[in-house]
């Protein structure tokens, strides 16, 4: 989230030169360390979604992956990391998506079709990378906030809500069409409450439909 990279749209009124900011790319590595990465990444994506996150060790990891211990040590620390640098890989897919990816995702859609399919594509993002998100996002107060890419989501949506509705407060809409997107609370949505996943696409949708059209609306007085 440290490189600011344009998002191919013009910047909305008073923010100039604003853009989506993206994670830098990673170093170049040796070809065994990369093909160690892989193969890393791709063992722990497997056990996290077959035991959980809590449940699997880095061990497990190593074993599977067939690489040392000290491997996965040297190369992502613990296992926070890992899956830090795991969900980081699948968010840099959608940002890529959000950049140079076709309409209405990508460049060329109105902003409101645009803001609406980012929803979507996060809120699959959040569904099927859920255990790994409720891990990160858990391990500390306010982390969803500080780590990962919530600040590029909220740019995001920001931008193009200023383009749909200027005359929207599009920083404090951007935070609340992103609530149902917490992992704590998209599990609580879809596991506790029986909410089903097209019904949350829907209500997304629905959102920013409704923010959209009561953008200038007077607000009540007092």
């Amino acid at each position: 989230m440290e490189s600011p990279v344009s998002t191919g749209e013009s910047p909305p009124a008073g923010r100039p030169g604003s853009a989506l900011p993206l994670a830098r790319a990673a170093p170049t590595e040796r070809r065994d360390a990369a093909r160690n990465r892989v193969r890393v990444l791709a063992a722990a994506a497997e056990l996290f979604a077959r035991e959980g996150v809590e449940a699997v060790d880095v061990r497990d990891i190593a074993h599977a992956a067939g690489v040392g211990i000290g491997t996965i040590y040297r190369r992502f620390g613990d296992k926070g990391s890992l899956v830090a640098a795991l969900l980081g890989d699948r968010e840099r897919d959608l940002q890529d998506r959000l950049l140079s990816g076709p309409p209405p995702l990508g460049p060329g859609a109105p902003p409101r079709e645009r803001l609406a399919a980012f929803l979507h594509a996060l809120a699959d993002l959040t569904e099927e990378n859920l255990p790994m998100l409720l891990a990160s996002e858990g391990s500390a107060s306010g982390a969803r906030y500080r780590i990962g890419a919530y600040n590029a989501w909220r740019l995001h949506a920001a931008m193009l809500l200023e383009q749909a509705a200027p005359d929207l407060d599009a920083a404090w809409f951007a935070d609340l069409l992103l609530a149902p997107l917490d992992a704590a609370r998209y599990r609580h949505q879809r596991r506790e409450l029986g909410v089903r996943r097209e019904r949350v696409a829907a209500n997304l949708t629905e959102a920013v439909d409704r923010v959209v059209a009561g953008a200038g609306r007077a607000p009540p007085s007092g």
